[in-house]
């Protein structure tokens, strides 16, 4: 289960031209047992997540989650602090679920300061370490700093980014969904 905002909701797009799409069909092609649900929402922020993160677990009983949540807490500003502890319960949640999680990394401009920018893009790797958890580096990474692969807003990445974003988050997944099952 992808479980994201509207960087994994393909926000602008065709469906089937977002990553999750392309990730669902890289599956098929590679012949793995398992299925994908873009449990994403344009909008969404860790706090949001949070709260709808039991229910999809629920709805859906994944056997992994793939959670990345960040970007809009940090457009808005929102204390680094609150968005780990989210992302921590999260991780938490998922696990009593029985749904390995799966973070990723995200990044935002310098808009709140330098400091704060970093504090952000720290955030990720470090949660990822404490609890244990595969992590995504960055899902923009090769995007962020190409204006050409983003879409008329210059916040959302274009169909042409898709493949790439998929890249970027593949090599995380690849192991995990190619282990033997139980």
């Amino acid at each position: 289960m992808i479980f994201g905002d509207s960087l994994s909701a393909a926000y602008g797009l065709a469906t089937s031209q977002g990553w999750v799409s392309l990730l669902g069909e890289r599956i098929t092609v590679e012949k793995l047992d398992w299925r994908v649900v873009n449990a994403s929402v344009s909008g969404e922020t860790t706090a949001g997540g949070l709260r709808r993160l039991p229910v999809d677990l629920d709805r859906h009983r994944p056997s992994l989650v793939v959670i990345a949540l960040g970007a809009n807490d940090g457009l808005r500003g929102q204390p680094v602090a609150a968005s780990r502890a989210n992302l921590e319960e999260m991780i938490r949640i998922a696990r009593a679920a029985r749904a390995e999680p799966v973070l990723v990394g995200l990044m935002i401009p310098p808009n709140y300061g330098i400091e704060y920018a970093r504090e952000f893009r720290e955030l990720y790797p470090r949660l990822a370490k404490a609890a244990r958890v595969p992590l995504v580096p960055f899902l923009l990474e090769g995007i962020a700093d190409r204006r050409d692969l983003f879409q008329a807003d210059q916040l959302h990445p274009s169909a042409a980014a898709q493949p790439r974003i998929l890249e970027n988050v593949w090599p995380a997944l690849a192991p995990l969904l190619r282990r033997p099952g139980p």
